[in-house]
């Protein structure tokens, strides 16, 4: 093993356990292991990619990324939060690549079962947000409450094949990162609908504002509903399910617990929270309040387009509820809502008065 210079030299070490076969013509990878950090999470995706790359005789794969625990005295403390954002962002895209392909439907009373699903003990309930699977294509369909459906052809191949290129781009926002793991006082909203709809628009510029909103909602959905499976997943203890089944009876174990599947409920799910719960085992109190500390104290201010984002919400809540959101209101976020129309109102103010 090469000497380490410092905890910021890159190194990494593939420890390939099988045979070589047919003149090393392939050779399988069971265990990638990383020492230190990469420049890019592209890098880090290829890496845990050489590890879970299907080969002959191989029934499981495991990345092990070693990262050397923060001292919260150290003036390298920014650094080092930006670095283990990094490691933690490539762990929830790994996550997300490999789930199976969803297929959201908006939940209607015309709706019923799919061919080629099974939907679990009782079959297809029309009284019910169902959820299916097919074997054979590894999809998972589920019937969303409110759920917005793309109109244009571009849209719904987003909405089919592009998903996790949406996903990619949120969880490698840097900022994003940072306020959806230490950010105290986050309104989860904040990111699941301004920020993704943010990414979304920047990203695909020539869809119109439904379908921006459309194919937000299925990224927000595949990704919240991915984390709490997998955490239902892991809470489990007595849990002995197949392998090639364990995501969907994941979803089906939470899914019990919610009443009815709803966008608005998707949306109020914060994205990081099983990796700050995942980040608060493996490091110290200490470690986890200086990065919080750092985080609040770079806090940006309300941007006029996060603003105008935001204004636009607000009037949707008003078509839905006739009447526009309040700045007392004990709703955080509809009291987020409110501030957007109100510093509108002020710039606007201002710029009349020159």
């Amino acid at each position: 093993m090469p000497e380490l210079k410092s905890n910021r030299d890159y190194v990494d070490i593939i420890i390939a356990l099988g045979m070589a076969k047919e003149g090393f013509d392939w050779i399988w990878c069971e265990h990638a292991l990383t020492i230190g950090y990469r420049s890019s999470l592209t890098e880090i995706i290829q890496i845990i990619g050489r590890a879970t790359r299907d080969a002959p005789y191989k029934t499981k794969t495991r990345f092990t990324n070693l990262i050397a625990e923060l001292d919260a005295s150290e003036e390298s403390v920014t650094d080092a939060v930006n670095d283990t954002l990094k490691a933690i962002s490539a762990s929830l895209l790994m996550e997300q690549v490999l789930a199976p392909k969803f297929n959201f439907t908006l939940k209607n009373k015309s709706n019923g079962p799919l061919e080629g699903y099974e939907y679990g003990d009782g079959g297809y309930d029309k009284g019910k947000n169902n959820i299916g699977f097919n074997e054979n294509t590894g999809q998972i369909q589920i019937e969303i409450n409110g759920l917005i459906e793309p109109q244009s052809n571009t849209a719904q191949r987003i909405c089919s094949d592009d998903l996790n290129e949406v996903i990619a781009a949120f969880v490698q926002d840097k900022e994003t990162l940072e306020r959806g793991l230490f950010d105290e006082e986050l309104i989860p909203e904040e990111l699941t609908q301004v920020k993704m709809g943010k990414i979304v628009r920047e990203k695909y510029p020539d869809l119109n504002e439904h379908d921006i909103d459309a194919v937000r909602e299925h990224a927000i959905a595949a990704l919240n509903i991915t984390q709490k499976a997998k955490h239902s997943l892991k809470s489990d203890s007595e849990s002995n399910v197949k392998t090639n089944t364990a995501l969907i009876d994941g979803i089906r174990k939470f899914t019990m617990d919610v009443r009815d599947l709803d966008v608005d409920w998707i949306d109020s799910i914060n994205p990081f929270s099983e990796a700050y719960s995942i980040l608060s085992k493996a490091m110290n109190q200490q470690s986890l309040k200086a990065m919080s500390s750092i985080i609040s104290g770079k806090k940006a201010s309300m941007s006029l387009e996060d603003a105008r984002d935001l204004a636009k919400r607000a009037l949707k809540f008003k078509n839905e509820r006739g009447r526009l959101p309040g700045i007392k209101s004990q709703d955080p976020w509809e009291q987020r809502m409110a501030e957007g129309i109100a510093y509108l109102a002020r710039v606007k103010s201002e710029e009349k008065n020159g």
